[in-house]
């Protein structure tokens, strides 16, 4: 499983940071770091699912 933001979504929200700081990293500005194809390791495949469900504006992508 992968994880990527669309950064022109990304309001700087931070929820999915609350779910998971390491999966889900902020820039200095507050904003998604997680980039365009972050592998989300097994054991963390439930978090990713749930802080990219917490995303208000649907900015958080998963591929299977």
């Amino acid at each position: 499983m992968r994880i990527s933001v669309d950064n022109d979504q990304c309001a700087g929200i931070g929820q999915c940071h609350e779910v998971d700081p390491d999966l889900f990293p902020l820039d200095d500005d507050g904003y998604s770091a997680v980039g365009t194809d972050r592998e989300v390791p097994d054991d963390k495949q439930e978090k990713a699912r749930i802080g990219v469900d917490s995303c208000p504006m649907a900015a958080l992508f998963i591929q299977e």
